[in-house]
């Protein structure tokens, strides 16, 4: 008679209590242990996304001084001692009265900085947000688009400051050659930055206002990126006088801030390793050293306004 082999049968093993138990407790032990690797993940691809968009505004900045004598773009043109009517710049789309350093490169980097830039002070001319989310807006700033209270900072002391100077006459450091700066890689263009919420300490920050004109709230005049030593007779932030806080880098991208450098490369550095003194609190001194500000690799002082 043939012989049939016959197959073992394979029963299954249902899960006991205990070990469905264990099975539940080991899931948000894995989860816990992922999610902070996902989250490092994002916040890095955020700060690739920042670089890149500093990276087109350096390019803007550069194609700036190449179509004006290799004079560089200050931080923001001062008053025309003509009067208003002649305090209007183009920006690619139209007049803006007296645009930021970002808005003056819109007709350089091919996107428009607003959608319809204003000529008048009056009209709100002053404080437009930014429109263009290709190019202007930090993805860990987002929400940070008044040209006044702004996410990225110029390093307008030494690059160039057009604000009318306090005697009358003139302009406090304007203008500036490119061919002048000995070290354009090693010279900070712009960066992100708090405003003048640097000057305070971290638990006295408040959060970001737009169209807001509280010193201690985050980016406030954070169009200007004061350098980190700042000497008695310095301009400071808002520009009014010497007893203005002073603007700052913004670490926000793991503890680092993304500068842009005058060759068009760009960076993620800690403020310290830019030079700034950070005190006990987060608070940001007057202290430390401009080697990588000055344009000349020294530690110079920044000009003198008052």
């Amino acid at each position: 008679m043939p012989k049939y082999s016959r197959k073992p049968h394979c029963q299954g093993h249902a899960f006991t209590l205990i070990e469905l138990l264990i099975v539940i407790a080991i899931i948000p032990l894995l989860v816990s242990l992922v999610m902070p690797t996902l989250g490092s993940a994002r916040a890095l691809a955020r700060s690739v996304l920042c670089a890149s968009r500093q990276r087109n505004l350096a390019l803007g900045w550069n194609y700036y001084h190449m179509d004006n004598n290799d004079v560089i773009l200050p931080g923001r043109f001062g008053k025309s001692p003509l009067g208003a009517d002649h305090d209007q710049y183009w920006v690619g789309n139209g007049w803006k009265y007296r645009p930021r350093w970002v808005a003056m490169m819109g007709s350089l980097t091919g996107m428009h900085p607003f959608a319809a830039p204003s000529p008048v002070k009056a009209d709100g001319g002053d404080r437009q947000d930014y429109d263009s989310d290709m190019v202007y807006v930090c993805p860990d700033a987002a929400e940070r688009l008044d040209e006044r209270n702004y996410a990225y900072g110029y390093n307008y002391q030494f690059l160039g400051n057009a604000r009318n100077h306090p005697s009358g006459v003139g302009y406090r450091n304007f203008p500036v050659i490119f061919t002048g700066l000995v070290i354009p890689a090693s010279t900070v263009m712009a960066a992100d930055s708090l405003g003048t919420a640097a000057a305070y300490a971290t638990g006295q920050r408040n959060p970001y206002d737009n169209n807001g004109k509280d010193t201690q709230s985050l980016s406030n005049h954070g169009w200007s990126l004061d350098p980190p030593r700042l000497t008695a007779v310095s301009d400071r932030g808002p520009g009014d006088g010497p007893g203005d806080p002073r603007t700052a880098v913004d670490p926000r991208h793991l503890g680092k801030a993304t500068v842009s450098f005058c060759d068009m490369h760009v960076e993620t550095i800690s403020p310290e390793e830019l030079g700034y003194q950070v005190n006990g609190d987060g608070s940001f001194g007057d202290n430390g050293h401009n080697r990588l500000f000055s344009g000349t690799g020294r530690d110079d002082d920044p000009p003198a306004v008052w």
